[in-house]
């Protein structure tokens, strides 16, 4: 399966290389795409040697082809997973707004693509209205949303808000009979 994985910028980044291991381990082509925020969280290298593919950042990326490459590889993924999925990106996607290659990809995926996202965030932000109702909005587009877990929050508070953990995020995207 044609995977893209979105990263974005939060400290929940630095879990993105295993799941890119893992997915790529499990056979299916994985191509990274992260915000400029995730690079300060987790290297670009780091994810190109875990998924055997490049990373693309940054539309400037693409300078090396007449052929836009974000466009391409919407049109060529089987399943679009963002994990973590910041609040800011979210309110892109809900939005409609690409300022950067993971949404205008996003904009971009075919109807029939898989859509899943991760989020991960402070629980004052996941309980914001306007984070709850770019979730719905997601939702009514047909993103399968994955939620976030409760416990001890990288900022130190307790609550929701945590990335899911990897077992759920690999069985809500692939089911446990891919596990295998």
């Amino acid at each position: 399966m044609n995977i893209v994985l979105g990263i974005t910028g939060s400290i929940a980044a630095y879990k993105s290389a295993d799941l890119a291991s893992q997915l790529t381990k499990l056979g299916h082509e994985v191509h990274v795409v992260m915000t400029k925020a995730a690079t300060e969280f987790i290297t670009p290298l780091t994810l190109q040697v875990l998924s055997k593919q490049p990373v693309l950042i940054s539309l400037e990326d693409e300078k090396n082809s007449w052929k836009p490459g974000h466009i391409e590889l919407a049109d060529n993924t089987d399943l679009f997973l963002v994990a973590p999925a910041s609040a800011d990106t979210l309110g892109q996607f809900a939005n409609g707004l690409a300022p950067d290659p993971l949404s205008a990809i996003y904009l971009a995926l075919p109807s029939k693509t898989l859509k899943f996202i991760a989020p991960a965030m402070n629980g004052k932000m996941w309980h914001h209205p306007a984070t709850q109702r770019n979730l719905l909005q997601l939702k009514d587009d047909g993103v399968n949303v994955i939620e976030p877990a409760k416990g001890e929050l990288a900022c130190g508070y307790q609550g929701i808000g945590r990335l899911a953990e990897l077992e759920d995020i690999l069985e809500a995207i692939l089911g446990e009979n891919d596990l295998d």
